[in-house]
């Protein structure tokens, strides 16, 4: 993938369509980021961070998961995250990603992002935007799919940003 293959938001969308518009093209910038780049590329960290371009794949997988299955379905989360031990470490999946394949955590990000497009798609047909989350925040409030949406929306901005710092440190590669 490269920078021009990244779908763009409509510029005449709906509330829907922007939105998801948005979100797919931060999607396909994470994706461009890190492709084809092999263990030592994804392991890469820069300055002071222990921070990777594979365990962004693996933590936004895991975010994907967390928000669209558990948050806003209501169900357990799904393999890998069900058997962590999260009170052990709370940052596992940042942490065990360096020790997985490249093409697996490739494809647990894909297989997480699948996952929650196939329940915006649901949730947005039955409910809209307006729908809230089956699991309660502690306080009792229950974000709807529109804030979880505007959410994945600046938590891939924000990483998107730490990915163009290290693939520049990877192989130098640069662009928007």
């Amino acid at each position: 993938m490269n920078e021009d293959e990244r779908p763009e938001p409509p510029l005449d969308g709906d509330e829907a369509a922007t939105l998801l518009g948005f979100l797919e093209f931060q999607r396909a910038t994470l994706a461009w980021k890190c492709a084809g780049l092999d263990a030592g590329g994804l392991n890469a960290t820069v300055g002071a961070s222990a921070m990777t371009l594979g365990g962004l794949l693996k933590h936004l997988a895991y975010v994907e998961d967390d928000w669209f299955v558990h948050c806003l379905l209501g169900e357990d989360r799904p393999a890998p995250w069900a058997g962590v031990d999260w009170a052990a470490d709370r940052d596992w999946e940042w942490h065990s990603a360096a020790g997985d394949d490249p093409s697996d955590l490739r494809r647990l990000w894909q297989s997480s992002v699948d996952r929650a497009r196939r329940i915006t798609t649901e949730v947005l047909h039955e409910r809209g935007l307006g729908a809230a989350a089956a699991r309660p925040w502690a306080d009792g409030r229950r974000p709807t799919l529109r804030w979880i949406l505007c959410h994945m929306i600046e938590e891939y901005a924000r990483h998107n940003g730490h990915a163009d710092l290290l693939r520049e440190s990877v192989d130098g590669a640069t662009g928007e």
